[in-house]
């Protein structure tokens, strides 16, 4: 289901943990694109003009669920987590983090080994530092990233 018919993509926020959110918004407005930032109960999330909010039930993956049956070929789905990326990917989505990465069917295999390796770190006791602070300039960075995905399809759309 289409957000907005006249639209022919939407934005999906995997809303959860987004730090990037007015960046979207602001980006999203100035091109027109219908935006849909979806969170659990446990985030209440204010929709603005231009973005829809939806919440979903606490439990692991209910968000990721709620996206990858709400995503459409060429919607543009932000997030972090990898599963969610091979989801959209695999649905012809365009799919970019947080900071800017822009991911992609040729290295999905690769980072969801990782994922897995990090995992069974982590359940032997090994812990790394967690992600590093978000900066004023990988807003702008995501921003650019956004900005230029956003052109570059407005740019391929035949009439």
């Amino acid at each position: 289901m289409r957000m907005n018919e006249s639209s022919s993509i939407s934005i999906v926020v995997d809303g959860d943990a987004c730090p990037v959110k007015k960046e979207i918004a602001e980006t999203a407005r100035t091109f027109r694109v219908p935006v849909l930032l979806v969170s659990s109960y446990d985030h209440l999330q204010q929709a603005e003009e231009g973005v829809t909010t939806v919440q979903v039930d606490r439990s692991d993956q209910s968000a990721d669920l709620y996206i990858a049956n709400h995503i459409s070929r060429g919607d543009i789905v932000v997030t972090q987590d990898y599963g969610l990326a091979a989801l959209a990917l695999a649905k012809s989505c365009h799919v970019i983090s947080f900071r800017g990465r822009i991911f992609h069917n040729a290295d999905i295999d690769f980072m969801l080994d990782s994922r897995h390796h990090q995992a069974k770190a982590r359940k032997q006791g090994k812990y790394g530092k967690g992600p590093k602070k978000l900066l004023d300039e990988d807003r702008s960075f995501f921003q650019h990233k956004l900005t230029k995905l956003l052109h570059e399809l407005q740019e391929n759309v035949h009439p």
